[in-house]
């Protein structure tokens, strides 16, 4: 090394420089670039990407190794009873109203989620997709000139007023019917509340339509729970509904719906959790698996910060200090905005060439008996009550509710 004046670098100087490295540990990987050279004159596949992308570093690992704890979900089995990973799908309302629905749809659509956790946009928000258009906007478009025109931002998508004033013409009827079937039910023993979970999967029949995610909860029997239901424009539609329907008030138990939705965590083999977003989806998700000690892997997607303590931002090994994911799991968070990544995530893991795998489902009652659910069946069980449906792939009509 060159010093002024032809001597010596300070002794001080080569210390502070030079430190001698140590081996790396056995084991170690070196960092790797993705040569697109490799693919001339043929095709780059969803599979080449995420191989190539595995050991580049920052969040290109984190989506590797999101895609790599997906799969050992989906391909362990267990080995006395050969049942499979109970897989808890979470996502916030945005995700729904994105054209991110389509992917989630898929997923229930072929069974690969055992249950799912949304907030009461990402219910509505789907259903309303079913009656209207979800245009492209702009992040930067004023707010009073959105409002002046009846239009509602979401980021940069546009959604018009007009398309919740459909969800009412929709939902109101619904709610007629089903608080006369609660009224009806009173004092017999057929006597039930509704649940979330209960209502959801009645909307999902009554939508009729192949394009809605909880249309194919309906169909498959897969729970979704929404702790937060009145959150949202379904909320106002039940606050409405109060005033047209009092005296009598439709009732919704949440209660039973955090039985069902724990004893679905602590009755499973093993349980996966794949989470986008934060706040109530990630937690009710996770608190549910401490019910079991913790879920043997975890997979998140979002975009905050854990400097300020909050439940978003929280990386996976917080849950761990919680008891909410297990010391020994498989765990990692993908910083970044689900919408950009989770669609080449599911391509290569739920979606990829050859792969018929799906989730292990459970069908918990109020007692908190479990039994695998086939991935079609006639019955439904909702947490102490037996929905039947016909089984037209597109049922209309009423539910016949029986106490189990």
């Amino acid at each position: 090394m060159a010093s002024n004046g032809g001597g010596a670098v300070p002794e001080s100087v080569a210390a502070a420089v030079l430190v001698k490295s140590e081996e790396m540990p056995a084991g170690s990987k070196k960092v790797e670039e993705l040569d697109f050279n490799a693919f001339a004159g043929s095709k780059v596949t969803v599979e080449d990407l995420i191989a190539g992308m595995a050991n580049m570093g920052f969040q290109a690992s984190s989506i590797g190794e999101a895609v790599k704890i997906i799969n050992d979900m989906r391909d362990w089995r267990d080995p006395e009873t050969s049942e499979k990973t109970t897989i808890f799908l979470g996502y916030t309302s945005n995700l729904i109203s994105s054209g991110l629905r389509g992917t989630f749809r898929y997923l229930v659509q072929h069974n690969h989620v055992s249950a799912i956790v949304t907030t009461a946009g990402g219910i509505e928000e789907d259903f309303i997709k079913c009656l209207g258009n979800t245009y492209m906007g702009a992040f930067s478009t004023p707010g009073a000139e959105l409002r002046s025109k009846g239009l509602n931002r979401i980021g940069n998508l546009l959604v018009p007023n007009a398309n919740y004033c459909a969800f009412e013409d929709w939902v109101v009827p619904i709610l007629d019917a089903m608080l006369s079937e609660q009224e009806a039910a009173k004092g017999t023993e057929d006597e039930f509340l509704w649940t979330p979970s209960k209502v959801i999967h009645r909307l999902g029949k009554e939508i009729n339509n192949e394009e809605s995610v909880y249309y194919w909860a309906y169909k498959n029997n897969i729970p979704v729970f929404c702790p937060a239901l009145t959150d949202g424009s379904l909320g106002d539609m039940l606050y409405f509904h109060t005033f047209k329907s009092s005296p009598a008030q439709l009732r919704i138990d949440i209660v039973e719906d955090i039985r069902r939705i724990n004893t679905i965590a602590v009755r499973a083999k093993r349980a996966g959790m794949v989470i986008l977003g934060g706040g109530v989806v990630k937690h009710h998700i996770a608190n549910a698996c401490l019910m079991r000690n913790g879920a043997e892997s975890a997979v998140y997607i979002n975009t905050a910060q854990e400097f300020d303590g909050s439940d978003a931002g929280a990386r996976p090994d917080e849950a761990v200090s919680w008891g909410k994911i297990k010391v020994d799991a498989a765990s990692v968070k993908v910083y970044c905005e689900a919408t950009a990544v989770f669609p080449m995530i599911v391509a290569a893991t739920f979606a990829k060439p050859g792969s018929k795998d799906s989730a292990q489902k459970a069908v918990v009652s109020s007692d908190g008996q479990h039994s695998a659910a086939s991935n079609r069946s006639s019955g439904f069980a909702l947490a102490g009550h037996f929905v039947f449906g016909g089984p037209d792939r597109r049922d209309t009509g009423s539910a016949a509710i029986f106490t189990v």
